[in-house]
């Protein structure tokens, strides 16, 4: 059954519109995170809902980090992707150190190695990577499954193909090979032997 088309009005009920903001807000952010995976784009959201809550989400690094890019980028009017000053490429490189920092402290944490605790700024960088990382490892594993679901269809058509030629070669050997019966021997029902006699 289809759903008919949703007035873009405000939803009256209380309930509803909680609902409909946490479901909406929930497909909003996995569609922000599918594309940062697909087309390796940095992308940050920020949500507030009608109570004043912040929701927010930056695919890479921090949302402190996108938000002075951001700046960075409208004030000198150039694309951020012309990193052609060296203390631009500078700060990249320190961004990425503090990554890796933060993923390794992470993952020394994870497996008991790490000697002290993390800082709930940390926890959560560490959430988003890990939330990056399960998407692209189900991605991947889809993409494989489907290769291989696309290799045995290949397979089936093939066996189907050699089943059938070897049905019709069958049928073929049956009718020339029977012969009408014309003799006047008769031929035995059970055949009496020494060993089983009936």
């Amino acid at each position: 059954m289809a759903r008919g088309k949703v007035q873009m009005r405000r939803i009256e009920n209380q309930v509803h519109r909680q609902v409909t903001f946490c479901k909406r807000r929930t497909g909003l952010l996995k569609k922000a995170k599918e594309l940062a995976v697909l087309c390796d784009a940095e992308i940050g959201v920020f949500v507030f809902s009608a109570s004043g809550k912040l929701y927010e989400m930056a695919t890479k690094g921090t949302m402190q980090g996108l938000i002075e890019r951001y700046m960075k980028s409208t004030r000198s009017g150039e694309q951020p992707d012309q990193a052609t000053n060296p203390l631009e490429a500078k700060e990249e490189i320190s961004m990425l150190k503090q990554e890796i920092e933060t993923l390794q402290k992470g993952l020394r944490y994870m497996f008991g190695g790490g000697a002290g605790e993390m800082t709930l700024d940390e926890l959560l960088v560490l959430e988003k990577y890990l939330e990056l990382w399960i998407c692209n490892l189900r991605s991947t594993k889809m993409d494989i499954m489907i290769k291989e679901i696309q290799l045995l269809r290949n397979k089936e058509g093939v066996l189907t193909a050699a089943n059938q030629y070897l049905q019709d070669k069958i049928e073929t050997v049956e009718i020339t090979n029977i012969a009408p019966l014309t003799t006047d021997v008769p031929y035995p029902l059970t055949v009496h032997n020494e060993v089983f006699p009936y």
